[in-house]
């Protein structure tokens, strides 16, 4: 595993249980950290792909309304097809089970963590990367980091954390986003344990800050705060992961 300044190969890999919504919020600071933070360059889809992905935004948002207005367990798997404007098979050929409908939104972030430490500077470590995208994240108020106050991503939240069903379904994308990160960090169990402390950090800030912003504070007054862990909670993963020297 690598953890200091060398190279480390490998696919990609994230996931942060508050990043699920937000799309709105996000467009100011969508560009991604690369390098030493200039925006990743769009992909290159083609024009079957990109029906493809708004095909599975059209679904997802009509169950989201739905799941929002009525709750997640009063609405059935035909009713979000109906509205949708689709059979119901067709609709499981896009998302395989109900949680996925209300969890796409999250599914884009499950590759952020190796991305991010993929597309490091030179000399730059896998933790000061992410530390550095953590941090930017808060700066900006992307939801992946907890620290949005936008009612709509509040509403998505309260949804995603009070239903059982949809928390339960998240530990599969974070199963997988530890395992995309465990391969951009060389592969290995040692690279595997410390992609789940990883996550499993980048999850706990993510979701005390939500739960300070739904008690009642706002972003800015929380901001501060949510600094300050993410400084220390990223001490504590180089006092266990990095090499000494």
């Amino acid at each position: 595993m690598v953890m200091s300044g060398e190279t480390a190969g490998g696919e990609n890999g994230n996931g942060s249980a508050a990043g699920a919504a937000g799309e709105g919020a996000r467009a100011q600071g969508r560009g991604r950290d690369r390098g030493q933070g200039e925006p990743a360059a769009p992909p290159r889809i083609s024009l079957r792909e990109r029906k493809k992905q708004l095909t599975y935004r059209a679904i997802s948002d009509a169950a989201i309304a739905m799941f929002l207005e009525r709750g997640f367990d009063k609405v059935s798997v035909a009713e979000v097809a109906a509205a949708a404007d689709i059979s119901k098979p067709t609709l499981f050929r896009y998302f395989p089970a109900k949680e996925d409908l209300a969890l796409h939104r999250f599914a884009d972030h499950e590759d952020e963590a190796a991305r991010v430490v993929d597309g490091r500077g030179p000399g730059e470590s896998p933790l000061a990367a992410l530390h550095r995208h953590f941090l930017a994240g808060l700066d900006r108020r992307d939801p992946v980091t907890g620290l949005c106050d936008v009612p709509q991503v509040l509403a998505f939240h309260r949804l995603l954390y009070g239903t059982p069903a949809l928390v339960a379904r998240l530990y599969a994308y974070q199963g997988r986003s530890e395992a995309a990160l465990a391969r951009a960090l060389g592969d290995g169990v040692t690279a595997r344990l410390a992609a789940g402390q990883i996550i499993a950090v980048l999850r706990i800030l993510a979701e005390e800050n939500w739960r300070r912003i739904d008690a009642g504070e706002s972003a800015d007054a929380v901001y501060a705060g949510a600094v300050r862990a993410a400084e220390e909670a990223f001490v504590q993963l180089r006092r266990g992961l990095e090499p000494e020297g």
